[in-house]
């Protein structure tokens, strides 16, 4: 059974970043909170490593942007420990937020930091703390997504339709009837579509990937063109390099 003031412990936190004024406001906002205690800081990714070692820390503040090891490849050592400590990005950046939830990031908080908004992310570290983590999936969970000054989290289980638009795709999210909305990300098709789960989504043209359970049906137009059809009641073309595995998906 877990300690029952477990729960209570502030979070030994670590603080990793190249800039000292970025440092220093994040530990005027933490020394506000009872719910963390700063271990210790590092300015690059190699100190960091080494800290980590030393002060076993719960919570590392992470910079993404470092010279040499930068946060990412920071966060995949951390990864490879039996029990790694949590990680929060905290960065100017918003284009690696599919990377960092790749490595089970516990939030990405972007610069200026705000302090309710750091807040919200160590909430969420500490509702994780004590539970084991998802390591069996390979598959995305979560998208982290920029709207106006932060990111918002969006459950895969939400998207319904992935539409490619240059080097970003525009996810849409709920019925994509009046009451859906869709946001930008900086990732292309076919790298989101690596990291989706195939029993749920299918790819049915260079530009277009549908969650399966909003395809109501497949429609012959003629001359060899299909459509998808969707439970909205739009129709998608279907692209013929992708037809063979839309049909094997309906069973024909």
């Amino acid at each position: 059974m877990a300690d029952s003031n477990h729960a209570e412990t502030p979070l030994r936190t670590l603080i990793v970043d190249d800039e000292p004024l970025a440092v220093e406001r994040i530990q005027v906002i933490c020394a506000g909170l009872d719910m963390i205690s700063v271990a210790g800081t590092a300015s690059d990714g190699a100190a960091a490593l080494r800290l980590v070692e030393a002060l076993s820390p719960d919570l590392i503040l992470l910079d993404m942007t470092m010279p040499e090891l930068d946060g990412l490849a920071v966060a995949r050592e951390l990864a490879k420990k039996d029990v790694p400590p949590a990680v929060i990005f905290v960065t100017a950046h918003d284009d690696f937020a599919v990377e960092a939830f790749d490595l089970d990031a516990i939030d990405y908080v972007l610069k200026p930091v705000a302090s309710d908004r750091l807040v919200r992310a160590i909430e969420r570290a500490i509702a994780r703390r004590g539970t084991s983590r998802n390591k069996d999936s390979q598959w995305l969970e979560e998208l982290w997504v920029p709207h106006r000054s932060e990111l918002l989290r969006i459950a895969v289980s939400e998207v319904s339709r992935i539409d490619a638009e240059r080097d970003y795709v525009r996810l849409h999210v709920g019925d994509g009837a009046e009451g859906g909305r869709s946001y930008l990300l900086l990732q292309t098709i076919a790298g989101l579509e690596e990291r989706l789960d195939p029993a749920e989504f299918i790819r049915i043209h260079r530009s277009t990937i549908l969650r399966k359970d909003r395809i109501r049906g497949l429609r012959h137009d003629g001359l060899g063109v299909w459509s998808a059809e969707l439970d909205c009641g739009e129709a998608l073309r279907i692209g013929r390099t992708y037809l063979p595995k839309v049909k094997a998906m309906a069973g024909r």
